[in-house]
């Protein structure tokens, strides 16, 4: 399975539609949302192209093929427009026998883990993007495709047969694992 792992959204319709578009053209399996997907949050400006009834119809068609977690400016009210849940602190798929846990950053994280063996642990929350490996773990924080901090251009992940590849939102590549 290929894999397109987004997070922070906030809202903003023209950073989805790029993500979309790079799901499309490179022919992604799936996708998974890390969180803040339709609310912008009180220490976020507000975003370029905000439009969160249009973001739930783009992500509505398509819910047959996305796995979402709750971020912190997420919400019952959001998960009312969505057709796919969106409430859990995280998630944990299994692809050809490599565990992967995807939460949003705020509850779990590299400094606060998850109980268990996890191959791979994917986040967002900070929007600074982050691929390294430590020990027996891959860590990647996809950074944000909405409001990247520190410097950075928006960003997103993609996974595919054991390899994590971070992408500047345009699908320029800057790092792989």
């Amino acid at each position: 399975m290929k894999y397109l792992i987004v997070s922070d959204i906030h809202g903003s319709l023209p950073a989805l539609e790029k993500a979309l578009d790079f799901y499309r053209k490179q022919h992604c399996d799936m996708m998974l949302i890390l969180g803040d997907i339709l609310n912008y949050g009180p220490r976020n400006s507000i975003p370029e192209g905000i439009n969160p009834k249009e973001i739930a119809a783009r992500l509505n068609d398509m819910a047959d093929k996305i796995i979402a977690i709750r971020g912190n400016c997420d919400s019952e009210v959001d998960q009312m427009l969505l057709d796919f849940p969106i409430l859990a602190d995280y998630a944990l798929i299994v692809d050809n026998e490599k565990r992967l846990f995807l939460t949003h950053g705020h509850v779990y994280n590299e400094e606060k883990l998850p109980k268990g063996k996890h191959d791979f642990l994917f986040y967002g929350h900070t929007h600074l993007w982050k691929l390294e490996k430590k020990a027996d773990m891959t860590i990647c924080n996809t950074g944000s495709i909405t409001f990247p901090k520190g410097g950075n251009p928006p960003t997103f992940a993609v996974y595919e047969n054991n390899k994590v590849s971070i992408y500047e939102l345009n699908g320029t590549l800057l790092k792989e694992i």
